[in-house]
């Protein structure tokens, strides 16, 4: 990757804008945030950060979260540089996909190996655990300054996409990266704890009755939940509050493979796949979607319960 390109990139515009995905999550939101403090710290420009998606509660702790704009609130329409962060392809921007097309210079920072490259501008590191440990090395090799707030951001970055750094993609350079950060102001102990130990109550209340009602196949080496529009209603559960159900589901000692599949109207279902051993993308392939060898997703568009079917199907090729 030619580091210089993002410095060069940045010192040109003038108008700037930054993509999360569709449904943020902890790495698009703090590595994003954080883009927006570095280029203001080290280039003095004020670039907009876009959202794509509601903000998850339990992320309105980081730092320019509440300056955050969605695509109906964006004024311009034309950006000398656009930048989209831990997007794995185009179509996860959904709304923000035009105005992207349509910047002078489009960049493209992300650590999902089935990104295909399609900025004009790409630094993808399908090795890094997440787009926060690979904008910390652009920093790096630029010698960029990483003030606290930042360091808060890209910290939650990298502590959220290594689910707390269990995850396969914990390396020891990722140790060493978040030590590093720690250093330059993020507080470990007060970001786990607004990461994973404050919940809102319909959260809880939905991933309980998830777990009760999980099914299971091939002598319990599938793990899955199916959770209808009905199910939501119930608990007064938001989209986010899905989140860490599919893990819950993997940490079973039988486990392969789980999967979530959340319905989204009457004909479309949302889909989180993970796994210990199978490179689950491979699955998520199939249905349009991609990931991470043991982390994936894609969208089906077939009900909630033909969804599950045509997953099961698929799993069991590799099972």
């Amino acid at each position: 990757m030619n580091y210089q390109l993002f410095k060069e990139s940045i010192e040109k515009a003038q108008n700037i804008i930054i993509f999360s995905h569709v449904n943020p999550d902890g790495d698009t939101l703090g590595s994003m945030l954080a883009l927006q403090i570095i280029i203001n710290t080290n280039f003095n420009k004020n670039p907009q950060t876009v959202v794509l998606g509601k903000v998850p509660d339990i992320y309105n702790f980081l730092p320019l979260i509440d300056k955050v704009k969605t695509t109906d609130q964006i004024v311009s329409d034309k950006y000398d540089l656009a930048i989209a962060v831990d997007i794995a392809a185009k179509d996860r921007m959904v709304a923000g996909i035009g105005i992207f097309e349509a910047a002078n210079l489009r960049m493209n920072i992300d650590h999902h190996k089935t990104n295909i490259g399609y900025g004009d501008i790409n630094f993808i590191n399908p090795d890094a655990c997440s787009a926060g440990e690979v904008l910390f090395d652009i920093c790096t090799e630029l010698g960029l300054k990483i003030n606290a707030d930042a360091a808060k951001c890209l910290y939650t970055s990298i502590l959220t996409d290594t689910g707390g750094f269990r995850f396969e993609n914990t390396a020891a350079s990722t140790l060493k990266k978040a030590a590093l950060l720690v250093d330059l102001g993020a507080v470990p102990s007060e970001i786990s704890r607004l990461c994973y130990e404050s919940k809102p109550k319909p959260m809880v209340m939905l991933q309980a009755n998830s777990l009760i009602n999980a099914q299971f196949e091939l002598n319990d080496k599938v793990a899955y939940v199916k959770i209808s529009d009905d199910d939501m209603k119930k608990f007064h559960a938001q989209n986010d509050h899905t989140e860490g159900i599919v893990e819950a589901l993997r940490q079973i000692n039988t486990t392969e493979v789980s999967f979530v599949v959340k319905e989204i109207d009457q004909q479309t279902s949302k889909v989180s796949l993970r796994s210990k051993n199978i490179d689950v993308s491979k699955v998520a392939a199939v249905f349009g979607g991609g990931g991470h060898t043991f982390a994936a997703g894609c969208t089906i568009k077939k009900p909630l319960k033909i969804a599950a079917e045509k997953l099961l199907e698929e799993i069991k090729k590799y099972l």
